[in-house]
């Protein structure tokens, strides 16, 4: 078949790099890629290339690192490919000076259901709620962010034990697979986008920072798990514990377990368990990272470290 779509794609995290390789393995022209700049990352602060710039030059496709948009030296440079098609996948706000370029127009690939979970986050936010499902979403750009016209979505379970990390993965693939499917579609001509509709309440997915992670356990311990799960292993929920800050990523909700304690308050063993008291039941965590260690099981925390529990 022969391929008549110039392809520009956009996008900086490993979540974006396999819809970019689907592309290139299917024979489609990206014609260049617009990724973040390079920033210093790690304890040595080395410069770091997004995978999605790494995965680029190993297929020799060009690369942009804009850090303005709206420049008009850009916006020459990104006219110069002659592209007719665009694809987002995890990338910053566009101008619709960009957007609106290509003949065939600009379409992002979302990790949720939209109209459901618009925002930055919307993966953490999905388990954080305690959904039971979740998916991908392709559709056209226009002015307010994640509102365009639906082109293709596709349905993907979100399971107990699942947390960020693991639906992370799913829809990193899902995601490729929906971008290629609307990639033919566009080709063929057999696109008929729907404007989103709410059917219940909009649930949004605002961006998550440092001090939102911070646990809560004036809540129940199902709602606390949730919140466990959605941040975890990236960026983490954390709380301060007999005066030291834990990062927590897997724990289990004791439903009907509940001491005599006020909410946040340890009940341990100093051996085999470390549980902590929420609004409802408590919370039994089972793998955890304290301020200078390494992320291990709470047992092996346990073996040198006291709580006065």
């Amino acid at each position: 078949m022969t391929r008549d779509l110039r392809i520009v794609f956009m996008g900086t995290p490993d979540f974006a790099v396999p819809t970019l390789q689907t592309l290139v393995e299917h024979h489609y022209k990206v014609v260049a890629v617009i990724t973040a700049p390079d920033k210093p990352a790690g304890r040595g602060q080395k410069i770091h290339q997004s995978p999605v710039k790494e995965y680029a030059l190993s297929q020799n496709i060009p690369v942009l690192q804009p850090t303005n948009l709206k420049s008009e030296a850009f916006l020459e440079e990104l006219r110069s490919y002659k592209a007719n098609l665009q694809i987002i996948v995890a990338f910053r706000m566009l101008p619709e000076v960009v957007w609106a370029m290509p003949e065939h127009g600009t379409f992002n690939i979302h990790g949720s259901l939209l109209p459901q979970y618009r925002g930055a986050a919307p993966i953490n936010w999905a388990i954080i709620n305690g959904e039971k499902e979740t998916g991908v979403t392709s559709f056209f750009l226009k002015h307010e962010i994640d509102t365009g016209d639906l082109i293709f979505q596709e349905h993907v379970a979100i399971m107990e034990e699942d947390d960020f990390g693991a639906v992370y993965e799913k829809l990193k693939h899902e995601g490729a697979k929906l971008a290629l499917r609307t990639v033919q579609a566009i080709e063929r001509n057999a696109v008929q986008p729907q404007p989103q509709v709410a059917s219940a309440e909009i649930k949004h997915a605002p961006k998550i920072y440092k001090e939102t992670c911070e646990i809560n356990w004036d809540q129940p311990a199902r709602q606390v798990r949730n919140f466990i799960r959605g941040l975890s292993p990236y960026p983490a929920a954390w709380t301060r514990l007999n005066g030291k800050t834990f990062k927590i990523y897997r724990a289990e909700a004791l439903e009907n377990t509940a001491y005599d304690l006020p909410p946040g308050h340890i009940k341990t063993d100093n051996k085999t368990f470390l549980h902590v008291q929420t609004a409802k039941g408590a919370i039994s965590i089972l793998d955890l990272q304290m301020e200078g260690k390494k992320r291990m099981p709470v047992q092996d925390l346990l073996r040198g470290h006291n709580f006065n529990g």
